[in-house]
């Protein structure tokens, strides 16, 4: 039981740090996309962002429901 909560724990760890990390690259991003605003608004890569944080939120349900 005890290495059950263990791996239990460490998955959710290593999964919040994941996400902590593509959290602070978005950030970098959209900091570095607001410098540029000279470039116009792309819905095709507004499009595939959405697609990317979908999965994600599929891989964390599909992690988070296996325990």
């Amino acid at each position: 039981m005890a290495d059950k909560k263990k791996k239990l724990a460490a998955a959710l760890a290593a999964v919040s740090l994941y996400l902590q990390q593509e959290e602070a690259i978005a950030y970098e991003q959209q900091e570095s996309l607001k410098q540029k605003k000279d470039e116009l608004f792309s819905p095709w890569a507004q499009s595939g962002s959405q697609e990317m944080m979908a999965m994600r939120r599929l891989i964390q349900l599909r992690t988070f429901t296996r325990f």
